[in-house]
């Protein structure tokens, strides 16, 4: 499977070229499926926000015009049942209609007189339930009309049916609500039908500044949205974007890494093979080259693999509770050959004499923090001295390792964490390293919901601080 791996990277297309021109188009490219994703995603979330806000909008406008629609109908009943009740009270056919006092219908007209429009005159309550807003229309069962009242509309048809409430519109379209009531003498004998009704002119002005306001509060709201879908789309888009770039980049310097040890493997056997003959010399010296060439491929591959398991095993991560003081002391105790071959002092500074117990996995935290103190060894020069410090400040136990190195700048301290990341002038010429521990350690430190961070000062020393959270 590794070598599978390797194949696949080393079988890659380039990156980049000489003039540069492969890389342009392949960043051209990628902006290019980025902004066509970041466009339909925009699409989306606008259509649907936008689908959303229309509803809303055709919701609030039926409810709107349903409750003012049933409120004027309540109206128009109101008025019709007065008016019904005032009727009956004084005529029960219609040669009594005239007997009807003024001061309930004063502008009530029979059939065959000359009407002319409502009389403005002192009234009652119920003269001012219908007067100027309301017609009223009294007719017989054949749906002759006998007398009317209030407002008179030209055009309006005389309609009389078992339905008590009507839609009629007059000449010009005009929509008008009427309800008709029968009217019953003594006997309850049906002698008329008493039409009540009004024009919804002024109910359709309103729904039309109803509308109008919908629809631009509509419009404004599209636009704000069609910005906000558009700026979130971005938002959304950048992490997708940041990870592909990284995984882009990680690829490429993945690829390069494992190119340099298969490339001396490859020029060593190959010089071999081109000579006459081999001499057994000659064959240990190559097959040390492809040794140390393998481990250092080997070490790189189970790096890569060790990164990958420690990104998708975050939450799987078996834990059992570990002593910081007992890990530290086996590091010191398994470097302190390498540091006095180096020629480095190696102390521990201790300052809790309460065992600090942490929820972790032993074999990674050993890792990590072996690989802070072999840095530290490292890039720190003879006669330097490194020192491992461990305290509890509140609920974090902080493991600082100090050394009096070459340092880091400080433009570079934001990288190191970064995967195949080196620093230059520290890490020139040192055989085998891959630029990995440390985004190892950070990846370790994440893992245990902790932290790994630097100070560091050119020519004076490094200190990387890891920060755990402590068992109660």
């Amino acid at each position: 499977m590794v070598w599978d791996i390797v194949s696949t990277l080393l079988n890659r297309p380039p990156v980049t070229s000489s003039d540069g021109l492969t890389d342009m188009k392949n960043d051209k490219l990628d902006h290019r499926l980025f902004r066509q994703s970041r466009l339909r995603l925009a699409v989306w979330y606008g259509g649907v926000m936008g689908t959303i806000l229309t509803l809303l909008g055709l919701g609030v406008y039926r409810a709107i015009s349903h409750a003012h629609e049933v409120t004027i109908d309540r109206e128009i009943a109101s008025a019709a049942d007065a008016l019904h009740d005032a009727i009956e009270a004084t005529a029960s056919n219609p040669t009594q209609l005239s007997r009807v006092p003024s001061q309930l219908l004063p502008d009530l007209c029979l059939a065959g007189e000359s009407c002319i429009g409502p009389v403005n005159s002192p009234a009652s309550q119920v003269q001012d339930a219908y007067q100027y807003d309301y017609y009223i229309r009294i007719v017989d069962a054949a749906g002759q009309l006998i007398a009317t009242g209030g407002i008179r509309p030209e055009g309006l048809p005389v309609l009389t049916s078992s339905d008590p409430w009507q839609m009629i519109q007059d000449e010009q379209g005009q929509e008008y609500h009427q309800v008709a009531i029968a009217l019953e003498d003594d006997s309850q004998e049906i002698w008329a039908y008493l039409l009540v009704g009004r024009s919804f002119q002024d109910f359709d002005r309103y729904l039309s500044s109803v509308r109008w306001s919908l629809l631009i509060g509509l419009l404004l709201a599209l636009a704000l949205v069609t910005a906000a879908s558009w700026l979130l789309s971005g938002l959304a888009m950048r992490p997708i974007y940041q990870s592909y770039s990284q995984i882009q980049q990680f690829t490429a310097d993945a690829a390069h890494e494992l190119r340099t040890p298969l490339a001396a493997i490859r020029a060593t056997v190959e010089s071999v093979l081109g000579l006459p003959s081999v001499s057994e010399e000659d064959a240990k010296e190559t097959l040390v080259v492809v040794d140390r060439q393998t481990r250092r491929l080997t070490s790189l591959v189970s790096d890569l693999l060790l990164l990958s398991r420690l990104d998708s095993e975050k939450r799987t991560l078996v834990k059992v509770p570990c002593c910081l003081q007992d890990i530290i002391s086996d590091i010191v105790e398994e470097m302190a050959a390498f540091a006095i071959r180096e020629e480095i002092a190696l102390a521990i500074d201790f300052q809790t004499l309460t065992p600090l117990m942490v929820l972790g996995n032993e074999e990674q935290l050993y890792r990590l923090m072996l690989n802070l103190v072999n840095n530290a060894i490292t890039y720190t020069p003879a006669g330097g001295k490194v020192t491992i410090t461990l305290k509890r400040e509140q609920q974090q136990a902080q493991i600082l390792v100090s050394d009096t190195g070459v340092g880091i700048a400080p433009e570079q301290q934001a990288k190191i964490f970064d995967r195949f990341y080196r620093v230059d002038a520290a890490r020139a010429g040192q055989a085998g390293n891959s630029g990995l521990g440390l985004a190892i350690g950070q990846a370790i430190a994440k893992a245990h919901h902790g932290s790994l961070s630097v100070t560091s000062q050119l020519g004076i020393g490094s200190k990387f601080t890891l920060s755990l959270p402590v068992l109660l």
